[in-house]
């Protein structure tokens, strides 16, 4: 979720070309991405960060420049407990539209699915160097 090389892999949801992906990882850094849809639409998204807190969680403005009315605060952690790790997600809308608004996407579902098959890639590529 922070690293460019696993965001690129993550943010597309449907396979889109991902074309900046910037992260200044740092309380007051931004973070910039961009994809490109097969139909040639740009999907920007950035925001600045609030809180850090490597590796369990960040805080951070969220905005989708295709909605500039849904701002949001986006909020990520990670929980360890008995060898299983959670992801709690949030985002918080400035308002009842914007949030009706992000509802009605099924583009967060797939990130997280492409999130899963990356983590499984890795987990399986780790378990075949340790051999």
């Amino acid at each position: 979720m922070t690293k460019p090389e696993h965001v690129r892999k993550t943010l597309a949801p449907f396979g889109e070309t991902v074309t900046v992906c910037s992260i200044d990882l740092r309380v007051g850094g931004n973070y910039h991405f961009v994809f490109v849809t097969n139909d040639g639409a740009e999907c920007s998204f950035r925001g600045t960060y609030s809180h850090v807190e490597p590796p369990t969680g960040t805080v951070a403005t969220w905005l989708f420049e295709g909605w500039p009315n849904a701002e949001a605060v986006e909020s990520m952690d990670l929980r360890e407990a008995h060898g299983v790790t959670t992801l709690t997600w949030t985002m918080a809308f400035r308002d009842k539209i914007g949030r009706d608004h992000m509802t009605t996407y099924d583009g967060i579902e797939a990130n997280l699915d492409n999130m899963e098959d990356l983590l499984t890639s890795l987990l399986d590529h780790g378990s075949s160097a340790a051999r």
